[in-house]
C-alpha cells in the first residue's frame, strides 16, 4: 500500500478558502466555567480579539524553524504513526506487526520509553537554525499523540516523566533565547480525541479476531482518551470534539504549556478549537503577552480549513505545505517540512533550492515560512537535513538582506511559472526567469527563482512602468564586488549577469531608483 499523507487524508475535505477571509461558528461570546485568564485588554469576546495587531517582530522575521519532533519519530516512518499503526492494512500497522509485536500487545505507549534524544543538542541546533536565516524557532508542544514534551502539571504522559526524561520545550526555549530568537510552540492536541480512536478498536481477521487494541485498557485512558463513539470521520466536522469535559482539558493542558514557557508564537494544527474556551485561551496568551513587553508581541497562528474557528482579525493564517496566490493585505504563514513531519525511511526531501524559491516566493506576497527540519529520533540530523542547514547558511548569509525586514513592493513578480494557491500545493518548478521582488527602505530585491545566465529582463521595470515612475539608478548583485551593466527599454529592465554567481539556487540583484 503507497505511503499515506495528509494530503491524501485531508485535501478533500479541507479546502483552502480566499485569503483574508473569514469564518467563525456561532457560541456563547465568553465561557464562563474556566478558570480565570489573565488580566488584560483581552476578553474572549470575538469583538476584544479583534482588537489584534501583528506584531513587527513576526513582519520582520519572515523564516522560522520548527522542531515536530517527539515519540513518533522512533519507528522512522513518517507522520501519524501513533493512528495508524492501529489501523490493519496500513503499511505503519505492517511494520508496527514487524518490528514491535501486535498493538494488543505492544501499543504505543510502548514506544514512549524508547524516544530517549540520547543525542539532543539544542545548543549546537539552534546555533545552526539561526546560521540558516531562521528569526524564529517553534517546538512542538504536544502532537496528536497526546504526549505532552514539556513538564506538564495535569498529564503524566509527559517528556520530564518518561522517555528523555527531559523538558524537551524548556531546553528548547532556553537554547533559543541565548541564540536570540523569538519562541514558540505548536499545539495538535485539540484534535487528538477524535484521531485517535482507532487505538480504541481490534483486528476484524484471524488469528486476533475480536482482540482488542492496548487503547481499550482503562488503565491507560488518560493517554489514549475514553473516546468510544466520536471517531475521525475525514471531515472537518469531525476534527474536533464535541466533549466539554476535554475542552476543559484541552484548556488547562495548553494553558499550563503557555504559561510556563511564556512563547511569543503559538500555532494550532486547525482553527481555534472550541468556540469560547478557544477565544478564552487566546485571550490569555494575548494577555499574558501584554503584562510582559508592555505591548501584544504574542503571535496566533491556525487554519482555515472548516475546523475550530478562523478570524483574520485576530489570527495569522496557516497555510499548510502551500501558498497564497499574491499579495495578501494581512500577513500570513506558510508552514512545511523538509521530508515529512516525522522522519521516514527512503523519504525524499526537499533540496536546498525548492527551500529558498519557496521562500523568496512566500516574502514577496506578505508571508512567512516555518519550515520543519526533520530530526532523528535521537535529536541528531539526518544528512539531507544537515546539507539543507549548510546551504540555507550560505545563501542567507549573501541574500538575507533580500529577505529579512522587507515588505511586499507593489507587485510580487513576474515569470512564466503559475502556482497554485492553497493547502498541499507547493510543488512548483521555478526558472530564472521567475522572479520575485521585496522592498526595504529605498531598495528593491528582485529575486531570480533559478539560476540567471547571461541577461535577465524584468518586465515590470521598463521604462514607464506603472509601478515606478523613477528611473533606475543603480543595480547590484548580492555577494558580487563589480557593478553591473543594465538598461532600461521600453520593453523591460535588462542587467548584464556575471559569469560565475556568488550563490547557488537564487540571485537577489538590489535595485535603486534615482
Amino acid at each position: 500500500m503507497a505511503h499515506l499523507s495528509k494530503r491524501d487524508i485531508l485535501l478533500a475535505s479541507l479546502a483552502a478558502p480566499a485569503a483574508g477571509a473569514v469564518r467563525r461558528r456561532p457560541a456563547a461570546e465568553t465561557p464562563t466555567d474556566l478558570p480565570a485568564i489573565a488580566p488584560g485588554p483581552f476578553s474572549p469576546s470575538t469583538a476584544s480579539l479583534a482588537r489584534f495587531q501583528t506584531a513587527d517582530w513576526f513582519r520582520n522575521a519572515k523564516f522560522g524553524i520548527w522542531a515536530h519532533w517527539g515519540p513518533q519519530a522512533v519507528p522512522r516512518q513518517g507522520d501519524w504513526y501513533a493512528r495508524f499503526m492501529y489501523v490493519p492494512g496500513t503499511p505503519f500497522y505492517d511494520h508496527h506487526l514487524r518490528t514491535y509485536g501486535h498493538p494488543a500487545d505492544v501499543g504505543y505507549k510502548d514506544l514512549i520509553p524508547l524516544w530517549k534524544a540520547e543525542r539532543f543538542d539544542p545548543d549546537a541546533l539552534m546555533a545552526r537554525y539561526k546560521a540558516a536565516g531562521a528569526r524564529y524557532f517553534v517546538s512542538m508542544g504536544v502532537h496528536h499523540d497526546n504526549f505532552d514534551l514539556w513538564a506538564s502539571r495535569h498529564h503524566r504522559w509527559n517528556a520530564l516523566a518518561m522517555g528523555p526524561r527531559r523538558d524537551i520545550v524548556g531546553a528548547w526555549k532556553a537554547a533559543a533565547v541565548r541564540q536570540g530568537l523569538r519562541f514558540g510552540v505548536s499545539e495538535h492536541l485539540g484534535a487528538s480525541y477524535c484521531w485517535w480512536y482507532p487505538n480504541h478498536l481490534y483486528d476484524q481477521f484471524f488469528p486476533r479476531l475480536g482482540v482488542n487494541y492496548d487503547g481499550a485498557d482503562p488503565r491507560f485512558a488518560d493517554l489514549y482518551h475514553d473516546n468510544r463513539d466520536e471517531p475521525f470521520l475525514n471531515t472537518p466536522q469531525s476534527w474536533y470534539t464535541r466533549n466539554p469535559a476535554y475542552h476543559q482539558l484541552w484548556f488547562r493542558r495548553i494553558r499550563d504549556l503557555v504559561d510556563m514557557h511564556q512563547p511569543d508564537f503559538l500555532y494550532s494544527d486547525g482553527g481555534l478549537p472550541f468556540d469560547g474556551v478557544g477565544r478564552a485561551l487566546l485571550a490569555h496568551f494575548y494577555n499574558a503577552s501584554v503584562a510582559r513587553s508592555g505591548r501584544l508581541e504574542a503571535i496566533y497562528t491556525c487554519k482555515d480549513t472548516g475546523s475550530g474557528a478562523f478570524d483574520a482579525r485576530w489570527a495569522v493564517q496557516d497555510v499548510e505545505r502551500g501558498v497564497l496566490k499574491g499579495i495578501n493585505p494581512l500577513p500570513w504563514q506558510t508552514d512545511t517540512s523538509n521530508g515529512d513531519w516525522f522522519e521516514r525511511e527512503g523519504d525524499t526531501y526537499k533540496t536546498p533550492g525548492e527551500v529558498i524559491t519557496m521562500l523568496a516566493d512566500i516574502v514577496s506576497k506578505n508571508g512567512n515560512l516555518l519550515l520543519n527540519v526533520v530530526l532523528h529520533a535521537d535529536g541528531s540530523l539526518p544528512p539531507e537535513s544537515d546539507a539543507l542547514l549548510e546551504a540555507l547558511a550560505g545563501w542567507m548569509a549573501v541574500n538575507g538582506e533580500a529577505i529579512h525586514d522587507t515588505r511586499p513592493w507593489r507587485v510580487f513578480g513576474e515569470g512564466p511559472t503559475e502556482t497554485a494557491s492553497g493547502m498541499f500545493k507547493e510543488k512548483a518548478a521555478y526558472t530564472a526567469a521567475d522572479i520575485r521582488f521585496t522592498v526595504r527602505d529605498e531598495t528593491l530585491y528582485a529575486l531570480t527563482l533559478g539560476s540567471p545566465r547571461g541577461q535577465i529582463a524584468i518586465a515590470a521595470l521598463a521604462a514607464g512602468n506603472a509601478q515606478e515612475r523613477r528611473p533606475v539608478r543603480s543595480v547590484r548583485l548580492l555577494g558580487y564586488p563589480e557593478p553591473l551593466r543594465y538598461r532600461q527599454t521600453d520593453a523591460a529592465l535588462l542587467i548584464d549577469c556575471p559569469a560565475r554567481l556568488p550563490t547557488a539556487y537564487a540571485s537577489a540583484f538590489a535595485i535603486r531608483f534615482a
